[in-house]
């Protein structure tokens, strides 16, 4: 990995640590504000639930890029699939 690989995934780690926190702080106003009003946590789109969950999902994908596809899993792949296509010349 080069420097500007790395400094570029050392952005991509900040931003991705950024919205998580943002995450946690909204999801925490939003289950306890329904908590401390209702009593119980109500399942609704004007509540921010489904915002939530759709806000999760992407940060759920994100964090797959992030941490599971990296430049390391492509350049093993890509190392993989060159031995693959090279075949000994059968005379």
């Amino acid at each position: 990995m080069d420097y500007n690989q790395a400094q570029q995934r050392v952005h991509d780690l900040k931003k991705f640590y950024k919205s998580v926190l943002w995450f946690g702080i909204i999801a925490f106003i939003f289950f306890f504000d329904d908590i401390f009003e209702k009593g119980v946590f109500n399942f609704s789109l004007w509540d921010g639930s489904i915002i939530l969950t759709i806000w999760g999902i992407i940060l759920t994908v994100k964090a797959v890029k992030l941490f599971i596809f990296d430049a390391e899993w492509e350049r093993s792949i890509i190392e993989k699939e060159m031995k693959n296509t090279k075949k000994p010349i059968q005379f």
